[in-house]
C-alpha cells in the first residue's frame, strides 16, 4: 500500500507514461485540473491535462486533448465509485470548453495579425526563385519583400493565416489556426469538380494542367478536415483528392492521409505514379518529369 505522497505521484506519472503521455515536471496533487505542454506540438500549446487529490483514496485523471486521449487512475488500481467519476467528469468537461475559447481567442487574435500583413502586400513577380522552380504562374499569391504569402480561408471565404514561402523554397506558417484551412485556386463560384491537395505549388500545377478549381490544404493530416468543410460546402461538387506519393516515406503518409479523407467523404482519389528510379512526390514534380522529357 502506498504512504507517501512522491510514492501516489511516482505513480500517477508512471500510469501517463503507460498510456503514451509524457507528464510534465511538476505534479500538483490538489484536485484541480492542470494543462501542460506535450512535446512535440507547437511552441505555447496547453493539449495535456492532469487533475490528482489525495483526499481520502488517492484518484485523478489525465489525458490529451489534441489526440482524444483520457484515462482515470486510482491508487492501487482500485476503480473510482460513481461520485469520484462525477467530479473528474466535470472537472474535465470545464476545463475541455474553458481551453477551446482559449483556443478560438487567441486564433482571433493571430488572424488579425496574418490580415494586417496580407493588406501590406503587393502584387507577386512572376519571376520569383520559387514560381520559377516550380515552374507555375502566381495565381492567387501576393509578395512582401522577398517573401511570397499564401492565404489560408476556411470555407466562408475568411482568411484566418497565410503561409510564408522563401525564394529558396523555404515555407513557414505565422502562427494560429492551421487545421481545416486552404488556399483556393480558380473559381470556387459552382463548380462541377473541385481537387483537393497538399501543397499550394502541386495546387496551381493541378488546376494549370486540368482548368479544375483546387483547395490545398497545405499539409497531409489537413486533407481530412479540408475535404469534409468542401464536402459541406460544395455539396454539388465531384471531389478528387490528388495525393502526395511519397513512395519513399515509411508508411507513405500522403496517400495513407489521402486515402482516409477520400473515404470518408466520398471523394475520388488520384496519385501520380513515377518511372523506377525517378525523384519526385507530387504531381507538380511529375509534370516537371514530363515536361524535361519532352525537352530532352
Amino acid at each position: 500500500m502506498m504512504k507517501s505522497t512522491s510514492e501516489i505521484i511516482a505513480a500517477f506519472r508512471d500510469a501517463m507514461h503507460g498510456a503514451g503521455i509524457a507528464p510534465p515536471d511538476r505534479i500538483e496533487p490538489d484536485g484541480l485540473l492542470h494543462r501542460f505542454h506535450v512535446e512535440g506540438d507547437r511552441a505555447g500549446s496547453l493539449n495535456g491535462w492532469y487533475l490528482l487529490h489525495l483526499d481520502g483514496r488517492p484518484a485523478g485523471g489525465f489525458g490529451n486533448w489534441k489526440s482524444g486521449t483520457r484515462a482515470t487512475w486510482t491508487a492501487a488500481g482500485a476503480r473510482l465509485d460513481e461520485a469520484e467519476r462525477e467530479r473528474v467528469a466535470r472537472l474535465i468537461e470545464a476545463a475541455r470548453v474553458k481551453a477551446k475559447a482559449e483556443r478560438r481567442a487567441e486564433h482571433e487574435v493571430r488572424a488579425e495579425e496574418a490580415r494586417r500583413e496580407w493588406s501590406r502586400t503587393v502584387a507577386p513577380d512572376p519571376k520569383h526563385p520559387y514560381l520559377l522552380a516550380k515552374g507555375v504562374k502566381p495565381h492567387n499569391l501576393r509578395q512582401l519583400g522577398g517573401w511570397l504569402i499564401v492565404p489560408l480561408f476556411d470555407a466562408y471565404g475568411l482568411l484566418w493565416n497565410v503561409q510564408r514561402v522563401m525564394p529558396d523554397g523555404v515555407k513557414r506558417f505565422r502562427p494560429g489556426r492551421a487545421g481545416g484551412l486552404f488556399s483556393p485556386i480558380g473559381d470556387l463560384a459552382n463548380p462541377a469538380r473541385l481537387l483537393i491537395c497538399e501543397g499550394w505549388a502541386t495546387g496551381a500545377t493541378l488546376h494549370e494542367e486540368t482548368a479544375h478549381p483546387v483547395l490545398c490544404a497545405m499539409y497531409a493530416s489537413n486533407l481530412l478536415p479540408v475535404a469534409t468543410a468542401a464536402r459541406s460546402a460544395w455539396p454539388g461538387a465531384e471531389l478528387v483528392i490528388c495525393a502526395d506519393n511519397d513512395r519513399c516515406t515509411a508508411g507513405n503518409p500522403g496517400v495513407t492521409k489521402a486515402t482516409e479523407a477520400a473515404t470518408a467523404t466520398g471523394a475520388r482519389l488520384i496519385v501520380p505514379e513515377f518511372p523506377a528510379g525517378a525523384p519526385g512526390t507530387d504531381f507538380n514534380d511529375l509534370v516537371a518529369l514530363r515536361r524535361g522529357e519532352r525537352a530532352a
